[in-house]
């Protein structure tokens, strides 16, 4: 009888050790809940550094490494974007030597102000060229005939532009396949190699290497940095800034000046 009492105490004290450990922990819980006391974290493991130093990898280096000589030949480009145009302050302005202005986009669109504002650069002696936005779903061949069909040559001073600014969703392929065939039925009509306008970074990441043969308008908006592109590539113009201000344009208006040895002939068409 007194072993069976004795069993039954000692059941019971376990019992209340297991439920005062169990109130002790929910106790623990609601004090780290209440006073958000967390653990320190052990400080972070710093090796030693190697006794000899790790050998340094040199940067690639881009190919015009030099700077460019920039003459004060100053020009500009404009569009729609411009609003109207008070050319006679334009022609007045010694920063606007030559102008080119948007024609066409894509398969069918003509910009707005075209043909006004090539009518007035001509009238006051201004000379200019006409720039195309090419766009990378739209056929090449279509785009030649959106630009020649609206395009009067025979108006045109300079070199007609190609803008090559966006790369798409098309096939890398099918992207060089379109440009190169407007290129060249540019250069096939009009018996002038067109000259590619683009960005330094965009020039690098697709189309180094493909168009060698073609002179380059470089966009690069930092006046203490000029153009560098990882080819040996005449680089004719450089636009330096796209907020610009000019007599006769409200707001801002994108400059460019020529590089180097490059003069206004060299973007003027051959007569």
């Amino acid at each position: 009888m007194k072993s069976i009492i004795v069993c039954i105490l000692f059941l019971f004290g376990i019992n209340i050790l297991v439920y005062a450990d169990k109130k002790t922990g929910k106790e623990i819980e609601k004090h780290y809940a209440q006073e958000y006391v967390l653990p320190v974290p052990d400080p972070l493991y710093k090796p030693d550094l190697p006794a000899t130093p790790v050998e340094h990898v040199p940067e690639i280096r881009l190919h015009n490494i030099r700077p460019h000589r920039v003459p004060s030949i100053y020009g500009i480009d404009v569009s729609h974007h411009q609003g109207s145009i008070n050319w006679n302050m334009v022609a007045s302005d010694p920063n606007a030597s030559y102008v080119y202005i948007k024609g066409t986009e894509s398969s069918s669109y003509v910009d707005d102000e075209y043909q006004k504002n090539i009518y007035e650069a001509k009238r006051l002696g201004i000379p200019v060229g006409t720039y195309h936005f090419f766009s990378p779903k739209a056929s090449g061949l279509v785009q030649f005939q959106n630009f020649s069909s609206n395009i009067d040559f025979r108006k045109q001073d300079l070199i007609p532009v190609i803008d090559v600014e966006h790369r798409g969703r098309v096939s890398i392929g099918y992207f060089h396949t379109q440009l190169k065939i407007l290129l060249e039925e540019i250069e096939r009509a009009y018996g002038v190699r067109p000259i590619i306008y683009t960005g330094v970074n965009f020039y690098n990441k697709y189309l180094s290497g493909m168009y060698k043969k073609y002179k380059f308008f470089i966009a690069r908006y930092h006046t203490d940095e000029q153009p560098e592109l990882c080819d040996d590539v005449p680089i004719v113009l450089w636009q330096f800034t796209p907020e610009g201000y000019i007599n006769g344009i409200k707001g801002h208006v994108d400059r460019s000046c020529l590089l180097d040895n490059y003069s206004l002939q060299d973007i003027m068409i051959p007569k």
